[in-house]
This record gives C-alpha cells, structure tokens and sequence, in this order.
C-alpha cells in the first residue's frame, strides 16, 4: 500500500511538473497593431521565465474571442469597447468612458468566462476623423470642435471615408450630432470597404480635393502622412482601449504577468502606438523585431 501511495503521489507531482513548465499561448488578431501587442505580450512574459507559444495573427475578433472561451488560447490582447458586442450592451453609455469602459468589461468577463482584464493602454483605436497638419484655422493638438468651427466659417472640407463610416449611427452621424455640424455630400468621398490606408492615403495626397479621412485612433499612417487625428473631447466614440486579456487559472500560476504587463502597456500611448505601427504597415518591419526593441527601451527607462 505504501509503495502504491509514494507512485501515486510521484505521479501526481510529475503532472504538477508538467503543468508548470507547459507554455502560455499567446495570440493577437490578424492586423498589425495585433501583431505587435501580441509579440509584446510573448517578450514581457518570456522575460520572466515563462515559456510562451506563439499564435500571433490567430483571426478575426470571433476567432480570437472563441479561442480563448475554449482554452485554446491563454492571453491576447483585446479592446474595451468590444465588450458592448461580447455582452449585447451596446447602448450602455459606460463604452463612451475609457475607466467606466473597462471596468464594466472586466466585471463582466470574471465571473462569466473566467477572463481577466489587465490593465489598459492609455490609448483608444476607435473611429476617428484626421486632417492634413498644414488645414489652416486648426491649433496645434485639435479636437472635432475646432472642426465644427472651422466649417461653421466656411473652411473647404472633404472627407475621404467608407461607406459604413459615412452611413453607421454610431460613426460620422455620432460625430455630427455631437458636435453641432453635417457633411453634405459634396464633402464626402465615399469609398467601398473600410481600408483606411485608402481614405489616408486619399486625404495626404489631396485626392479628388480630400483633406481629411476616417481613420482608427492608433493608425500607424497618420502620422507617417502628416496627417493628425482630431480628438474627441465630447466622447462621440466607443473607447477601445487595448489590454491583455488572460484566463484566470494562468493568472493564477503566474502572478507576476499582470505588473509586467501593467508597467509595458502603461507607457503605450496613442502617439506611441502610431509610431509602432507605423514601423511595420508603413516601413515593412518585423513585428516581433519592432516589440522587442520598443521593450528593452521601455524597460531601460524605468
């Protein structure tokens, strides 16, 4: 009996052995800003000497998302607005507010899913509207009011934009209504799809007369273009905020995950992340290159 219990706990502490030493799963969505949040995701926790597999570039959102309620992922990172699709709230006003956006999620991911939130990018890759650097009438760091004014005086305005931005309540007419103004169709150009590397692209090179185009907060082109996001001080937008999202029994293993990523996603601010991305959209680097570098600079200064 003695010997069958000392094999028994042998292998019970085998299988503890195995456990700990298995590698976290890290994915990311198939874009670029994705890519890059995953790899930095992979160095922070290989850095504490944790062993990590990669499956950066996993899919879309439901993909991803699927995944991790499966298990067959362990961390990824994920935008706080996207809770109002995951939990069918998307008329709560909290997603307008990026500390009442993140709380909410978090507080309902827990306890449904198991899924942890860590701590936030102070950042937001939501639906925005920039403009060319050198559009006269706009002061240095300008918000979608100094727009609205700058059309109430007669400024030439043209928007290069898809159509789902142009026709969504939640997009252009959001913006509109919040801000007091309307675009007539003489102001639009509407493109099919959604690529916004199109509507940058239109806007920087003043195609068809376009000086300004939708775009997401944290788009690498923006600023490669000369191009500056408008920000929106009346919260017209969802806030998508990017966190590490975790499951609850790797968080549990592994404590020391959630300061070292707290400390790394404290310093990704919107202009960070645009230069970031930029680096792999729009000079071709490797992400996996660009995180690692970005890390031991951010780690450096602390």
């Amino acid at each position: 009996m003695l010997a069958t219990a000392m094999l028994a706990l042998a292998m019970l502490l085998s299988a503890q052995s195995r456990a700990a030493e298995a590698p976290i799963v890290v994915a990311s969505k198939i874009d670029t800003e994705g890519s890059l949040l995953g790899e930095l995701i992979a160095a922070v926790i290989e850095r504490s000497g944790v062993p990590v597999q990669r499956r950066i570039g996993l899919g879309p959102t439901n993909i991803v998302r699927a995944a991790i309620l499966a298990g067959q992922i362990d961390i990824y990172p994920e935008y706080t607005g996207n809770g109002a699709l995951f939990f069918h709230r998307e008329t709560d006003p909290a997603w307008r507010d990026a500390a009442q956006g993140y709380a909410l999620v978090a507080a309902l991911d827990k306890p449904q899913n198991g899924l942890i939130w860590l701590t936030p990018a102070p950042a937001d890759n939501t639906w925005v509207i920039a403009v060319r650097k050198n559009l006269v009438g706009f002061p240095r760091q300008p918000c979608v009011g100094d727009l609205a004014t700058y059309l109430a005086k007669g400024g030439r305005f043209r928007l290069a934009a898809s159509a789902e931005f142009v026709e969504s309540p939640a997009a252009l007419p959001a913006f509109e209504a919040a801000y007091g103004f309307h675009l007539s169709g003489d102001q639009l150009l509407t493109l099919s799809g959604g690529n916004t590397a199109a509507t940058l692209r239109a806007a920087a090179e003043g195609i068809s007369g376009v000086n300004a185009a939708m775009a997401y907060g944290t788009d690498g082109a923006i600023a490669a273009l000369g191009l500056i996001a408008l920000c929106d001080d009346e919260h017209a937008q969802v806030v998508y905020a990017p966190a590490p999202v975790i499951r609850a029994p790797i968080l549990r293993q592994n404590p020391g995950i959630a300061p070292a990523l707290d400390r790394v996603f404290a310093t990704l601010t919107r202009e960070k992340l645009q230069a970031l991305n930029a680096r792999i959209a729009v000079d071709g680097e490797d992400a996996r290159a660009v995180a690692d570098e970005y890390l031991k600079s951010a780690l450096a200064r602390r």
